[in-house]
């Protein structure tokens, strides 16, 4: 059976990942980063896996897209590398409009800004803590790697995870205090 990472790195390679300039090297190299660190932190593999291609769709931060998410072709062949739950992560992360999400992620009732779509919806609290987890490895990742990126962020960072802590896994929390606080 093909080892999905694998796959969904020829995948990223071929859509022009290795390429793309990104903080601390290439996209490339950066998704591989959110992956392994959400592996150090013990996500399932469903996780780690969105990790690894979540910017496929490009992102609110980010608006270079490998696949246009609109297609559903497009969320056929990411589905058919990383399966179809990883891809919702993927999908969930990726559509965002970060500034009203990370306002209301964790309030009464919590809420995901859909940019795709333009309508919030409210997320199962398996999805609240996905999007919480695989953010807060987005940006540690870039705040690990990019000093400008942290002197910039870092509090606004920590004042974000310390209000999301109940949704971060122990690990993620115990990186965000370690690099931002």
């Amino acid at each position: 059976m093909p080892d999905p990472i694998q796959q969904a790195d020829a995948l990223l390679r071929s859509l022009g990942a290795a390429e793309l300039d990104h903080p601390g090297g290439t996209l490339l190299a950066h998704l591989h980063r959110v992956r392994e660190l959400l592996a150090d932190w013990g996500a399932r593999p469903e996780l780690q896996l969105a990790g690894l291609c979540h910017a496929c769709y490009g992102t609110d931060g980010f608006p270079a897209a490998l696949l246009p998410a609109a297609r559903q072709d497009s969320r056929d062949r990411l589905a058919a590398v990383i399966g179809p739950g990883a891809e919702r992560i993927v999908h969930d992360y990726a559509g965002c409009e970060r500034g009203p999400t990370y306002r209301e992620l964790t309030g009464e009732p919590p809420r995901i800004h859909d940019r795709f779509t333009g309508r919030p919806y409210q997320p199962t609290p398996h999805q609240q803590r996905d999007f919480a987890e695989l953010t807060a490895a987005n940006e540690l990742d870039l705040a690990r790697h990019s000093q400008d990126f942290r002197a910039r962020h870092g509090a606004a960072l920590l004042t974000l995870f310390t209000r999301w802590r109940p949704l971060l896994s122990e690990p993620a929390w115990a990186t965000a205090e370690l690099l931002l606080g």
